[in-house]
């Protein structure tokens, strides 16, 4: 089952020529998601050939500009595409003011529904085939919400010379057992998948975080992430200026990753325009010092989210 993210646009306030606002695709066994939609994100998804009729749901962190330009845009587009699935999006209140408004100023040909549900506390918003999609309140000059996609847990490991062992043939029998279903045998014997596989592992974890002071409900929120987008929008230097704006440095968004326990990797996202490729991998040196797993994303990169055994 894959699992892959695909950083859009990794910009904050304002694009630039090489950095796009902030956007996040995840796709799972291609089924579409996508995460903010600041300007730019047309182009992004066309610079990788993603299709964007197969976006099932947007979801929101606020409706800062830079968050939603690129909405309107996506919206109409989806009309060009023969799209007949309804459209979630997803997002705190003024997130349907914001596409009403868009679609009566513009006139929007708009020929499919799109569904649009505000989010007003923490819990779950989407659930999907072997997943959940929640969210959860962050602290920013508007209200603002984080997200985290988790899978269901997955079956355990299957033990092919224990099914052979008890008897079991090669084929559907064992198709079966790993699918969780008794089995009986030629004898009549029942095996029972405990017999052949192992404990049932946990499935993998995504987590979306922009635009936020580093609140201490965070870490619980995000906790066993396999990959954990944050803000890191500012050097640490600038700390006192990002609490006055509600935003945080690399060094915080490391600190909320170490404090959650069992984050794999954690990857930087919403930098200030105010920044070049050198003051990044400056921001990103002090980030690894407290949370080693830190990295840098880039517009266009794919990030595969593994199977974790």
């Amino acid at each position: 089952m894959n699992l892959e993210t695909f950083i859009l646009g990794t910009g904050g306030m304002m694009p630039l020529p090489h950095r796009y606002l902030t956007s996040v695709l995840l796709r799972r066994e291609g089924e579409l998601f996508l995460f903010d939609c600041g300007e730019g994100t047309q182009v992004a998804l066309r610079k990788l050939n993603l299709k964007w009729k197969k976006i099932t749901a947007i979801f929101i962190s606020h409706t800062h500009a830079d968050h939603v330009t690129g909405l309107p845009g996506i919206l109409m587009l989806s009309s060009q595409v023969d799209r007949e699935e309804p459209l979630y999006i997803y997002g705190p209140p003024k997130i349907r003011e914001y596409v009403e408004s868009s679609r009566k100023v513009l006139d929007m040909y708009i020929n499919y529904e799109i569904i649009i549900r505000e989010i007003s506390e923490d819990g779950l918003v989407y659930e999907g085939d072997g997943f959940n999609i929640s969210s959860f309140k962050l602290e920013h000059s508007k209200p603002c919400v984080g997200y985290t996609l988790t899978e269901d847990k997955r079956p355990g490991i299957f033990f092919p010379d224990k099914a052979e062992e008890l008897g079991v043939p090669r084929g559907p029998l064992w198709s079966d057992l790993q699918s969780g279903k008794d089995v009986s045998i030629a004898d009549g014997t029942v095996v029972r998948p405990s017999d052949v596989m192992g404990e049932s592992r946990s499935g993998r974890k995504f987590s979306f975080v922009t635009d936020s002071l580093p609140l201490d409900t965070i870490p619980e929120k995000i906790s066993g992430s396999d990959l954990f987008i944050c803000e890191g929008m500012f050097k640490h230097e600038l700390k006192e200026g990002a609490a006055e704006k509600k935003h945080m440095t690399g060094v915080q968004a490391a600190e909320l990753a170490r404090a959650a326990g069992g984050v794999k990797k954690m990857g930087l996202i919403h930098y200030s325009p105010r920044y070049s490729k050198s003051d990044l991998k400056d921001m990103v040196k002090e980030a690894i010092e407290v949370f080693p797993e830190t990295f840098l994303t880039r517009d266009g990169q794919h990030i595969p989210i593994e199977n974790v055994d």
